[in-house]
C-alpha cells in the first residue's frame, strides 16, 4: 500500500489543480478515479476541495483565482514539493535564478507554501507541513504515481533542481530516449526530459496510476476529456496525456509503480 504518514524533505507530496470549472472538474475526476469530494470552505464563498480515495486525501480541485483567468492562464494541475522550511527554499530558489511569484504564506494550520517559477519557466510548489503532510495515499490506482519536468534545458535544470532540493539525478537506464531520473535519497522521485513538441511551454506534469491504459482513455473521453499523447508502452508502463474538459493536462499510468 502507498500509504503516506510523512514526507521526506525534497519529495514531491501534493498536487491541487486550478480549475474553471470546480464543480465540472470535480465531475469528471470522481467520474474517472473514483474520487470524492470533500468541500472545505476558505472564505468569500470559496472551497478547497480536497479529493478522497478510500478515506485518505489523494489531490484537491479548486477555482481558479480570477486574476489567472482574467490574464488567460489555462487550467492547471499543480506539483507541490514537501520541504522543511519555505522560507528557506523560496529564497535558495530566487538565488538559483529562480523566480519567486507569491512568497511565502501559511494556509490557515495546515501548512507554509511559496509559488516558485524554475529558470526554465516550469511553475512548481514548496510545501512546508504542519497539520496536512499532503496525499494520504500515492502510487496506486487513482492516486498520483509521478511527476516529470518537461523543459527546454535538461542540464539547466537539474543544476537547478539539484541545488534547490539536493535531489540526484542521472540518466534513466535503457531509456530509449534522454530521459534523466529524479532520486531523492534511494527513493525515484520522477523524472526529466526536454519537451516532447514544440509550442509547449516548460511544465511539470502530474501522473495518475490507472488499471488498464486503453480503458482509461476510454473513460475519459467518454467524460468529455481528450486524449493528447498515447498510449505509450515504456516498458515497465503504458502511458498516455490527456486533458479534462477545462483543458488542464495530466498523464495516465498503468504500470509498476514504486512502494
Amino acid at each position: 500500500m502507498g500509504e503516506r504518514e510523512a514526507y521526506t524533505p525534497g519529495t514531491f507530496s501534493w498536487v491541487d489543480l486550478s480549475t474553471t470549472d470546480q464543480d465540472g472538474a470535480k465531475a469528471f475526476y470522481s467520474g474517472l478515479f473514483g474520487w470524492e469530494a470533500d468541500d472545505i470552505p476558505v472564505g468569500d464563498g470559496a472551497t478547497y476541495s480536497m479529493q478522497k480515495l478510500n478515506g485518505r486525501d489523494v489531490a484537491a480541485i479548486s477555482a481558479q483565482p480570477e486574476a489567472q483567468r482574467a490574464a488567460g492562464v489555462p487550467p492547471a494541475w499543480n506539483s507541490y514539493v514537501s520541504v522543511e522550511s519555505a522560507d528557506d527554499t523560496a529564497a535558495r530558489a530566487a538565488d538559483l535564478g529562480g523566480t519567486v511569484h507569491a512568497p511565502p504564506f501559511d494556509v490557515f494550520s495546515s501548512g507554509r507554501m511559496a509559488v516558485i517559477q524554475d529558470p526554465q519557466g516550469a511553475f512548481f510548489m514548496v510545501w512546508q507541513p504542519n497539520e496536512h503532510i499532503g496525499a494520504g495515499l500515492v502510487n496506486e490506482v487513482g492516486t498520483l504515481v509521478w511527476n516529470e519536468l518537461n523543459t527546454s534545458d535538461t542540464a539547466g535544470a537539474q543544476d537547478f533542481y539539484s541545488g534547490l532540493f539536493g535531489w540526484t539525478i542521472a540518466p534513466f537506464p535503457d531509456s530509449p530516449t534522454e530521459y534523466f531520473a529524479i532520486k531523492v535519497g534511494d527513493a525515484n522521485n520522477g523524472g526529466i526530459q526536454a519537451l516532447p513538441m514544440p509550442g509547449v511551454p516548460p511544465n511539470w506534469l502530474a501522473y495518475f496510476g490507472i488499471e488498464d491504459i486503453e480503458a482509461g482513455l476510454a473513460k475519459v473521453a467518454e467524460l468529455g476529456g481528450t486524449k493528447v499523447v498515447g498510449p505509450i508502452d515504456i516498458q515497465i508502463a503504458k502511458i498516455a496525456v490527456v486533458q479534462d474538459p477545462q483543458g488542464a493536462v495530466f498523464a495516465l499510468y498503468a504500470g509498476q509503480t514504486e512502494p
